[in-house]
């Protein structure tokens, strides 16, 4: 069977993905959406309505929904991966053998994996041994739904794949800009999670406005830092997969990363909180990647590291902004 031009495949049927899916279908793509969960893909087929991840949001009538693998990929011209970073390897040793060798791969997903320390493109490129471009930016899966302004950046490693990609997505309200820098995209959007939980605690325990300001601030710093120790380029982490992601993120409700956050400074154990939701807190996961990469690569990020302690030392968030504030005092812009 070979593939078909138009063909999109979307892998990860969770709000992000089915929002994806849902754009690409009503430019008129044919997209199939591949779910994990098989009664959830039967029932978008039949309800037009992903009730899991977006409850209530109708979907267009020509998204197609399967929970077949081989069925999700075997015509698929462009695949796009929206599977939580953790999962990322699992799902796709078992689906390339199945990719054909022309298809264009591109990844939305946000985080570092455990262990290898690898963001998504960086997974797929090792297990596909291809390019693999990656689109990301400030952007909540219901406001995008809802067909509110929003935009985005697509980062490819060639300026003529980039400028097709960013055609394919572009609409009247989902604005997607070009860029050349992957990796700096990339840890703009995982470690901005990490800086929303941090930002959530802060809104959790009343500690005000200027606090709050000042975290977004700090953060920004060291997403930078651990971000240009890895090459990706300054400039990146001022724009839309940087700053634009981490001010949503820190202050938007939608969040699930601030809404963790926000739980935990009212004294809510992350255990109860991960236990009461289906959705994917990603920066939980992304703290611990972040915190041993910062240690492999000796560079200090002092918010994310008493997140990393909060989440996974049992340390208070009370204390952990004791230690913020009372470390040696220092230049701002110390170390550039």
């Amino acid at each position: 069977m070979g593939y078909s031009p138009g063909y999109i495949s979307v892998i990860g049927a969770g709000s992000w993905g089915t929002t994806l899916a849902s754009l690409l279908a009503e430019k008129g793509y044919d997209v199939t959406l591949w779910a994990y969960e098989k009664e959830l893909a039967e029932h978008i087929n039949e309800k037009k309505e992903n009730h899991i991840y977006l409850p209530g949001i109708a979907l267009p009538q020509n998204l197609k929904a399967a929970h077949d693998m081989v069925k999700a990929v075997s015509k698929a011209r462009y695949i796009l991966n929206v599977i939580p970073t953790q999962h990322i390897r699992s799902v796709f040793n078992e689906l390339k053998t199945h990719i054909k060798s022309e298809s264009v791969i591109i990844s939305a997903s946000k985080g570092i994996e455990i262990n290898t320390l690898l963001t998504p493109s960086m997974i797929l490129k090792e297990m596909l041994g291809r390019p693999v471009s990656v689109i990301s930016g400030p952007s909540f899966a219901k406001e995008v739904m809802a067909k509110l302004p929003t935009a985005v950046t697509l980062a490819t490693e060639d300026k003529k794949s980039g400028l097709l990609l960013q055609e394919i997505f572009n609409t009247d309200y989902f604005r997607v800009y070009t860029h050349d820098d992957i990796i700096g995209v990339e840890i703009g959007g995982a470690l901005k999670n990490i800086i929303a939980i941090a930002a959530g605690i802060c809104d959790g325990l009343a500690l005000g406005y200027d606090a709050r300001a000042a975290l977004i601030t700090r953060g920004l710093s060291e997403i930078k830092r651990l971000g240009m120790c890895l090459q990706g380029k300054e400039i990146t982490f001022s724009g839309l997969s940087g700053l634009g992601d981490l001010v949503l993120t820190c202050t938007g409700p939608l969040s699930r990363n601030y809404t963790v956050g926000y739980k935990l400074g009212q004294g809510m154990k992350l255990s109860d909180i991960t236990s009461r939701t289906h959705y994917v807190a990603e920066g939980v996961t992304t703290a611990l990647s972040a915190y041993e990469l910062s240690k492999k690569r000796n560079v200090n990020i002092p918010i994310i590291e008493q997140i990393y302690l909060t989440l996974y030392k049992d340390k208070s968030p009370k204390e952990a902004v004791k230690d913020l504030m009372n470390r040696s005092l220092k230049s701002e812009f110390y170390g550039y």
